[in-house]
């Protein structure tokens, strides 16, 4: 019913003498026309007087009774709510003098199309009279009360002794007939529809029966073809002497039934659009109570209507999320504003999905809320997208920070060319590569160059420093962990390597892994699948590691720090970076480069570089390599205010020092030499192992093959000298 429509009826039922009122489906009263408010002495000013909902329940209301009608009352109330049909009942109301008088209260449930209460109209008439004197109360008496309850209301019965049928004036204008025409059951079943003929026939029966609480609905086919709908109740009345009488109210319901229909063809014209929707919709009554969830919804959690209106949200809400978003809703329903929020809900296979909520409560013309709606939309896509952005953000800003000292590899040496050309061969395999060399060298460069020439170049390249992780946390950075796992583990993390999964790992430093760890690195290579810690479940990966050492991971194995069987998994394909020192002729290269580089970022610029620099440069042994030399260059283009480059000597003392300790080794270069070809010899050219030359002598691989270098010594020849021998 529309408001202008209600207002309407409110003001009729206003003028009219009869006790009428309104209530919601829970029972709460929602209005009581002028009379009734009168009666009860209630204020001018009373919202029950106007039709704003005050939260007055039936038992409540029932407190308005005399004491020994409570439960008769109640139990018509709990029969109306229970069948859906209109009911009536006798009781004492307390007037506002504190006497009370009969009524005789109808109430008709107004129903939904789907049969749902949606609430309920009714009408007390003042018994009293008739009480005290029952005799002097007849038909007459009673269809002027009926007549006068409502607007196109009309009052109708029947002497069931009889079957004499009487009616009101309105009555017989509801039926098409004018004032004052006889009613005969002939008249009245000639305007019921003809495919109701029998439910009107069928009531008739029953009040000829006696049968109290008659109610029921039926269609009229008027003479201009039109059709009007028609609410009956009615109610056996008896005397002391067992007279007894049918009477009766018919209300024009057309207005508010096509309404309805209205309403109805609405919604559903709403339901199939909000069905067409991939979003869960639903709505709420003021309650909380769920009253509708588009089909999406449905099919999402695998359930029917009846079946998610018994739910509650925690059956669907993920249960780390339930406090969450309880807090949420009841600051919303506590400020009765809009909310927005994000929760995972329980899919009907088990499963859960990320779904951003928009909750909105609509208000009456009151301000009071009636309705809840509420719209989720899947951003589990996204969800993992930004929770994988962030992973990998995290793990760039790390590499950044972490990561070497130029985007380049400089050189055209052969010692840098040739293991650049290994670079290449290997880009292509998914085989593990083993990066060895002194600090400095560029280990992690080389790893980043395989990635970028590999098919795996376009997902995520994760660099790992193993020395710089405690190792009571390495497990968890690697591996990643469960929510709880341990003390500071407030929700589940990731580890490098399913930040990896698809592209590159590169562990910098294995060589300093505990034991533990090595067990489970070496399972993951064998496996391709881990646990996180704490967590049960086997996480599979396709990772490409490529791990680097500045440690002799061979003479580590022969001391028993590190797994035989990992070192063999990790130096699948083996790569070593020569030393600065050990590629002199690159050093004008890469002067030129961090120049550039530098004097960009500082604003300067610089003409050429002064030969005395780059001589002092290139004789300069740079123990710690091109990062030494990258920080050189950058201190002295800071220091620099010619055109002309120059690096401060003291930068660069320690040559002279150096220079007099490779002439001592030049003096001793012959005893050093053979030396070496000694162990080689005794070795059969083998350098590293156990039975190397390296061991023999006690010094790391990497260093014995320099000095080789250094020294000009054909390992070669000592291992064709030991087949010989043999």
């Amino acid at each position: 019913m529309d408001e202008s429509l209600r207002e309407q009826l409110r003001i009729t039922l206003d003028t009219i003498p009869a006790y009428t009122w309104y209530s919601g489906p829970s029972g709460v009263l929602t209005f009581v026309n002028r009379r009734y408010a009168d009666y009860l002495g209630l204020k001018s000013d009373h919202p029950l007087r106007s039709g704003v909902e005050t939260g007055v329940a039936w038992d409540t209301h029932l407190q308005l009774l005399h004491p020994d009608d409570h439960q008769s009352s109640r139990d018509v109330g709990e029969a109306i709510l229970k069948t859906g049909q209109a009911g009536q009942t006798a009781f004492r109301v307390r007037a506002a003098d504190g006497e009370h008088r009969w009524f005789l209260s109808c109430v008709e449930p107004l129903l939904a199309h789907d049969g749902a209460v949606r609430g309920f109209i009714g009408i007390n008439l003042d018994i009293e009279d008739r009480k005290r004197a029952e005799d002097a109360l007849r038909r007459s008496e009673h269809c002027i009360v009926e007549a006068q309850r409502l607007s196109h209301v009309g009052s109708v019965g029947m002497d069931v002794s009889t079957e004499r049928i009487f009616w009101s004036d309105e009555s017989a204008r509801i039926y098409g007939y004018s004032p004052g025409t006889e009613p005969t059951l002939e008249a009245i079943l000639g305007r019921v529809h003809p495919e109701d003929v029998g439910l009107v026939k069928d009531a008739i029966r029953r009040g000829a029966l006696g049968e109290d609480d008659i109610a029921y609905e039926h269609r009229l086919l008027m003479t201009d073809g039109s059709i009007r709908h028609i609410s009956n109740i009615a109610h056996c009345y008896r005397d002391e002497t067992g007279h007894a009488e049918v009477l009766g109210a018919i209300v024009d319901i057309t207005e508010r039934r096509e309404a309805e229909d209205k309403i109805r063809a609405q919604e559903t014209e709403l339901r199939q659009i909000l069905d067409l929707a991939p979003q869960i919709i639903g709505v709420l009554g003021s309650g909380g109570e769920r009253l509708y969830a588009s089909r999406f919804a449905l099919d999402y959690y695998g359930i029917t209507l009846d079946e998610w209106r018994q739910r509650t949200s925690a059956d669907e809400v993920h249960p780390d999320d339930v406090d969450r978003v309880n807090t949420v809703l009841i600051r919303s329903a506590n400020n009765q504003a809009d909310c927005e929020f994000e929760v995972r809900l329980r899919k009907g296979d088990g499963t859960h999905r990320w779904f951003l909520v928009r909750y909105h409560p609509l208000r009456n013309d009151q301000g009071q809320v009636v309705r809840y709606y509420f719209a989720c939309t899947d951003i589990d896509d996204r969800k993992g997208a930004e929770d994988r952005l962030l992973q990998e953000n995290v793990a760039l800003r790390e590499e950044i920070a972490q990561s070497s000292m130029f985007e380049d590899i400089v050189g055209t040496s052969p010692a840098l060319t040739a293991a650049l050309s290994r670079v290449s061969k290997v880009a292509g395999s998914d085989s593990t590569v083993l990066v060895t060399g002194e600090t400095g060298t560029g280990k992690e460069l080389v790893a980043r160059a395989i990635h970028v020439r590999s098919p795996r170049a376009s997902r995520a390249f994760v660099a790992v420093n193993c020395a710089a992780i405690p190792r009571d946390l390495i497990a968890s950075e690697l591996f990643g962990h469960e929510k709880g796992a341990f003390t500071g583990a407030t929700q589940r993390r990731r580890g490098r390597f399913e930040l990896a999964n698809g592209g590159t790992l590169f562990l910098d430093e294995v060589g300093e892994l505990s034991p533990d760890i090595q067990v489970a690195l070496l399972r993951v290579l064998q496996e391709r699948e881990f646990e996180r810690v704490g967590g049960n479940d086997l996480i599979r990966v396709d990772v490409r590691v490529i791990a680097a050492t500045n440690r002799d991971l061979a003479a580590a194995v022969t001391d028993g720090v590190f797994r035989e069987d990992l070192y063999y998994r990790l130096n699948v394909f083996p790569l070593e970076m020569p030393p600065l020192r050990e590629r002199p002729e690159d050093i004008p290269h890469l002067v030129e480069y961090f120049v550039g580089r530098y004097a960009r970022k500082a604003g300067k610029t610089f003409r050429r570089v002064a030969k005395r620099t780059l001589e002092r440069l290139q004789s300069y042994p740079w123990p710690g390599n091109v990062r030494e030399l990258q920080n050189v260059i950058e201190r002295s283009v800071i220091v620099s205010d010619t055109d002309e480059f120059t690096v401060d000597d003291s930068w660069v003392s320690t040559a002279r020092s150096v220079e007099s300790r490779l002439g001592l080794s030049r003096a001793m270069g012959v005893h050093e030499k053979a030396i070496v070809e000694d162990a080689l010899r005794a070795c059969g050219g083998r350098v590293f192992g156990s039975a190397g030359a390296a061991a023999r002598l006690g010094i790391p691989r990497s260093t014995l093959e320099s000095k080789i270098r250094t020294l000009k010594i054909d390992k070669n020849r000592f291992r064709n000298r030991a087949r010989n021998d043999m």
